[in-house]
């Protein structure tokens, strides 16, 4: 699986998670170099698994909050937790 945008790719492995309806991928698939820790908002303090999202940073544009990670999940999410989800105009498949 392969999450992409704007041509390039910023996560691929055969060992994702489906969850909720989206796809995780393990920290060691993803372009780290690509992504900023997005300051949290009242609503990110307030999840209970913990969660951190990441501008991606790419060919001179921001995606704002375009990538998350759950840092603390809470025993039913602890299989997605250190994992990375894509969203908005990233396309996953």
């Amino acid at each position: 699986m392969k999450a992409t945008l704007n041509g390039r790719v910023l996560a691929e492995s055969a060992d994702t998670i489906a969850c909720g309806g989206y796809d995780y991928f393990p920290s060691a698939a993803v372009r780290l170099d690509w992504l900023e820790k997005a300051a949290k908002t009242e609503s990110d303090r307030a999840c209970p698994h913990g969660v951190q999202f990441y501008d991606i940073v790419i060919d001179g544009g921001r995606h704002p909050r375009a990538a998350w990670s759950y840092e603390a999940p809470r025993p039913e999410m602890r299989h997605v937790g250190g994992r990375f989800g894509f969203w908005q105009e990233v396309e996953v498949g």
